[in-house]
């Protein structure tokens, strides 16, 4: 297994070299979405509507923070469960996205997706989320403010732990 410190606008080039259980510490521009969220983005899409962030090349960590205390960038932010975003996932790969990252198995669709677009799904500790967050040096809400913690949120993360849980030729490491 390998190490590598990676930025977001580097990783889909990179994700060919990645292998399942390389360890990751992802910094740049990542984007929450859970469930709620999801849902919306994807009536913009039917609807043919501008939707809140570019989604070729981004990275979407699924995950509901919990509000920011004091003097932090935000709150406890450790994965949301991502097999609930599998009805999602596989159009979000097509569109372009570059990773996605939460905690779990993910189905054969999702899978099937992640090798056809040469993507990545990275998996992140769950039930540490007050550690994750000092990971996390920003957070802005950037769609959906009136879903509260499944708001849309613009996060930059600096050395974020990650774990390979599929890569792009579809090894996977919940079949191991």
């Amino acid at each position: 297994m390998s190490e590598y410190f990676l930025k977001t606008d580097d990783l889909k080039a990179f994700v060919p070299k990645l292998k399942v259980g390389d360890k990751v510490y992802l910094s740049g521009i990542v984007y929450t979405s859970r469930d709620a969220a999801h849902k919306r983005i994807f009536e913009l899409i039917k609807d043919n509507k501008a939707l809140p962030y570019k989604i070729d090349g981004s990275v979407i960590y699924y995950a509901g923070p919990t509000p920011t205390p004091n003097g932090m960038a935000i709150g406890s932010c450790g994965p949301t469960t991502s097999s609930r975003m599998d009805k999602f996932a596989p159009k979000l790969y097509d569109m372009g996205l570059a990773a996605s990252i939460g905690k779990g198995e993910r189905n054969q669709d999702v899978i099937d997706a992640i090798i056809r677009n040469k993507s990545v799904y990275l998996c992140a500790i769950g039930g540490a989320g007050a550690l994750a967050s000092k990971s996390i040096i920003s957070s802005r809400v950037i769609a959906f403010d009136d879903l509260g913690c499944e708001s849309v949120k613009e996060l930059i993360f600096n050395d974020f732990p990650l774990i390979v849980g599929i890569d792009c030729n579809g090894e996977n490491i919940f079949n191991r």
